[in-house]
Parts: C-alpha cells; sequence; structure tokens
C-alpha cells in the first residue's frame, strides 16, 4: 500500500508540475486595439487621436517652381542685383517646398476648441550678393550659402488657437481680403491691399451674426510686416531718402472687420489704426525726437460668384487708402516693397543708361519737425474663368499710387532738399511721388484631382515723377558693377513668368 500510495502521489505531483508548465506556455490575452476612428464633425479628412476626443487632420502641399526673369520667385526684378539688369542679375530662380499643415479641433461645453499650424520647408537657388559670391536665399545662419546643399529653410506661417470666438496667434490679418495677395493669381507681388500670407501675430475677437454676417476686432503685431519705415532725412540715405528710423513697439495695430458672405459671393470693409514711433533726431537721446502720429488704413473687398461667363467663375476686387500706413496697400511682398532701384535702356544722347527710384516709407521727419505720413491708395483684382473641369485662366491687375505731403516735398525736393541734392537736379525736377501698375495672366491644367500645372505671366510698370534728365554719380554702385556716368531718369518695367507644378495632399 506504501507502494501505490507512493506512485499516486508522484504521479500527482508530476501531473502538477507539467499543467503549471503548461499554463506558463499559455498566450495572455492581448490588449485591445484602438483602430484610428473617422470623425464626421468637421468634414472629410478628421480623424480622432487615439484615446482622446480631440480630431485631427493633416494637409499640405508640395510644390517644384522656377521664374524667369527675376531673383525672386515672389516678384519681378525691382532692385538690387535683380533691378540691375546686367551680368550680375538672375534669368532663372528656381525653389521646391514641401507644406505640412496640422488641424487639430475638440468639441467642448464653450464650443469648439481649434489649432492650426502651417509649416514649409523650402530650398531655393539663390543670386548674386557681392563680391563674386553668389548666396542661397535660403541658406542657413551663419553661412555662405554656397556648398550649403542640404540646408534649406523653414517658414513658420500659421500657428493659433481658436475658443469662443477668440482667435490667438498667427494668423491672416484680419484687415486681408479672403484671397490675401492672390485674387486669381500665383505671383506674390501685386500691389493694393493687404497682404500677410504668411500670418501675422494677433489677438482678435470674431462675432458670427448668423446668415453669412461676422465682425472682428483684432490687435496685430505691427512690427514683422506693417512697418513700411519712418526715414530720418537728416541721415544719409539711398538717393536722400534718408535711412528708416522706427522706434520700439508702442502699439500693435487694431483692426475692424465687417463681412457678409452668401451664395453669391461675398463682401468685406476693415480699417486698420497703426501708431508711427520714431527713434531721434540724432545720435543720441539729447537730440531729441518727433512726437507719436497715428495713420490709418480702410479697404472695400467684393467677390461676385457664379457669373454667366460659366461655372466656377469669379470676379474678385478690391480698393485701399492708406495715411501713414503703407504696408496695407505696398505689402511685404508687393512691388518691391516700395523700394525700386532699377536700370534699364536710354535713348538718351549722353546718357549711359536708365535708372528708377520709388520708396514708399509710412512717415518722413527732419531735425524739430514732425512726422508727415506719406498717403497712398491703390486697387487689385481678377477675373477667372473655367474653360472646363481641368483648365482655367485668370487675367489680373493691380495699381498703386504714392503720394508725398507738402512739407515733406519742401524737405526732400525745395532748395536744398535731401533728395534734389543726392540727385544733383533741380528742385523743380524733383518730385519722389509715384504709381505702380501690374497686369497679368495665368492659365491651370489639373490633369488629376489635386494635381495643378500653371504659368503665370506678370508686367510690372513703374511710373515715376521725377521730370525727364540725367543724375551723375547718383547711378553709380560698385555692388552692382555701374559705373559712375550719366543715368537717364526714366520710367522703368520688370517682365516674370512663375512655371509651377503643386500636388495638394
Amino acid at each position: 500500500m506504501k507502494l501505490v500510495k507512493s506512485l499516486l502521489l508522484g504521479s500527482a505531483a508530476g501531473l502538477i508540475a507539467v499543467g503549471g508548465a503548461q499554463a506558463a506556455d499559455l498566450p495572455v490575452k492581448a490588449k485591445a486595439v484602438e483602430y484610428v476612428k473617422i470623425c464626421s464633425l468637421y468634414g472629410a479628412g478628421f480623424y480622432y487621436i487615439p484615446g482622446t476626443d480631440t480630431c485631427i487632420k493633416l494637409g499640405g502641399y508640395l510644390r517644384a517652381e522656377v521664374a524667369l526673369g527675376t531673383n525672386s520667385v515672389y516678384n519681378g526684378n525691382f532692385s538690387g542685383a535683380g533691378g540691375a539688369h546686367n551680368r550680375l542679375s538672375n534669368y532663372y530662380t528656381m525653389r521646391s517646398r514641401e507644406d505640412l499643415n496640422i488641424d487639430t479641433r475638440t468639441a467642448t461645453e464653450y464650443g469648439v476648441v481649434r489649432t492650426f499650424f502651417d509649416a514649409t520647408f523650402s530650398w531655393t537657388t539663390g543670386g548674386y550678393t557681392g563680391g563674386g559670391t553668389t548666396a542661397y536665399d535660403s541658406a542657413p545662419a551663419g553661412t555662405s550659402g554656397n556648398g550649403s546643399v542640404a540646408g534649406g529653410s523653414l517658414g513658420v506661417y500659421y500657428a493659433f488657437i481658436q475658443f469662443a470666438g477668440f482667435t490667438m496667434g498667427k494668423a491672416v490679418s484680419q484687415f486681408s481680403a479672403p484671397w490675401t495677395n492672390y485674387p486669381g493669381n500665383n505671383f506674390d507681388g501685386l500691389v493694393g491691399g493687404g497682404g500677410t500670407v504668411t500670418g501675422v501675430n494677433q489677438f482678435t475677437y470674431t462675432a458670427d451674426f448668423g446668415q453669412g454676417v461676422t465682425a472682428a476686432f483684432s490687435a496685430q503685431d505691427q512690427v514683422q510686416y506693417y512697418q513700411a519705415g519712418i526715414n530720418n532725412l537728416g541721415t544719409p540715405g539711398t538717393f536722400g531718402y534718408g535711412t528708416s528710423d522706427t522706434g520700439g513697439s508702442r502699439s500693435p495695430d487694431l483692426v475692424a472687420m465687417v463681412r457678409v458672405d452668401q451664395a453669391w459671393g461675398l463682401f468685406q470693409a476693415s480699417v486698420a489704426a497703426h501708431d508711427n514711433h520714431a527713434g531721434y533726431y540724432g545720435a543720441t537721446e539729447v537730440t531729441g525726437h518727433p512726437g507719436d502720429k497715428w495713420g490709418w488704413a480702410a479697404q472695400l473687398a467684393l467677390s461676385i460668384k457664379n457669373i454667366p461667363t460659366g461655372a466656377g467663375d469669379t470676379i474678385n476686387i478690391q480698393g485701399v487708402y492708406t495715411d501713414g500706413a503703407t504696408r496695407y496697400n505696398i505689402q511685404d511682398l508687393a512691388g518691391g516693397a516700395g523700394a525700386w532701384t532699377s536700370y534699364g535702356s536710354t535713348g538718351l544722347g549722353g546718357a549711359y543708361q536708365s535708372l528708377g527710384i520709388a520708396f514708399a516709407p509710412d512717415a518722413v521727419f527732419v531735425a524739430g519737425g514732425g512726422l508727415e505720413l506719406v498717403q497712398t491708395w491703390g486697387m487689385r483684382g481678377a477675373f477667372t474663368h473655367n474653360w472646363d473641369p481641368y483648365w482655367n485662366t485668370a487675367l489680373y491687375g493691380a495699381y498703386a499710387g504714392v503720394r508725398y505731403s507738402g512739407a515733406a516735398k519742401t524737405a526732400m525736393c525745395g532748395v536744398g532738399g535731401t533728395v534734389s541734392v543726392a540727385l544733383g537736379i533741380a528742385s523743380g525736377a524733383c518730385n519722389p511721388d509715384y504709381n505702380i501698375a501690374q497686369l497679368g495672366l495665368i492659365t491651370r491644367w489639373t490633369p488629376v484631382k489635386n494635381l495643378t500645372f500653371s504659368a503665370d505671366f506678370n508686367w510690372t510698370h513703374l511710373d515715376q515723377k521725377y521730370a525727364a534728365g540725367t543724375v551723375t554719380g547718383a547711378g553709380a554702385s560698385a555692388t552692382l558693377a555701374k559705373p559712375v556716368a550719366a543715368y537717364e531718369l526714366k520710367d522703368q518695367d520688370s517682365f516674370t513668368l512663375l512655371l509651377r507644378a503643386q500636388r495638394n495632399w
């Protein structure tokens, strides 16, 4: 019996050991997988972030482009090596760019909380920078540009939070029309309205009254994009226009906007107040300074849809007037940003070449005097026609005028005036006012959804108001290889062709 009992106990122990071993080999039940779910609350492309009630959408584009006849894909050859129109000027400029945007939204008891981020990664071939060197536009800081093959540049376009009607961060200015710089074009350099296509830091409240009617009140940063300069005529400067003597920031720009958005199109009215705050008359505090002076801008914009010419055809148009707030018309990418130094041919006997000069700051001043605000007016617009689902063409244009006050002209162009002396011309031939005219044609082909090829031709014309004649020495530039010679003061033209391929996703 003892033997039988021992065998039974041994067998039981063996079974327990085997059972324990088999139990150890059994697979543990896997944790439930959280699959990404579609979020249909905010339109196509949104998904729930796993484990949260926040929806996210990723988007962007990849763009490859070449601009012919310019040192920049942004605009024409208005100044610098481009404006020289010689062997230092680019015949082409190329760019590759990837855009990434991230949109998140969460429903709360206070409404939707939204964050939006948009950044670009760009590589742009560069141009002549002087001294026989060429630097890439997007070379990293601290490098010469040459050899920075893996460099490129990062641009933060938008980064903002929206909550309970408030927008906080870097977003499109409430002053701008919905199409910003693009009533129908790809060309960046149109005058005639507010721009800031890459956004501006702001704190904004938007009220929605229903039926497509909204109003916004905004305080936006003026430093980055909305300072055209306050020129001190008492300091040496190009062609006697002085140098920019803008002081530290004091007040953001104050913007108000009302918009009506309906099936037929939209109408928008916007105004802005801009504080002009200068530095000192001289090099130190004891020299004194001019008092601040507020400038302003007003704009009307109209879009008409579903016009009789065809399905999807549109007309976009806007007009603007500024007084001491130049960037709301001559925006930061437009017309050389209000600064032209462009050379061309001449038919005037004894002249070496022609020269076009134009500047548009917010204000100018002289020692002991106050700020003299610069007035501008402008308009831009486009008509876009869809030939079929794959092809469309837009005809676009813009026009702007810049006017200096009587006191400013006296300081600049009177007897002994800074500009007349610098140019060496009689006061009667000196007039810093000017106009800019622009006309363009763009055609787009979209063979498949979200893939578009386009060709955008633009002509920009500087209509300067200096009387016909020549200047000697003022046109000379060692950096641009321009000799000391007689230059005819003359209107100038710029022609560019922008070719682009873009894949949106």
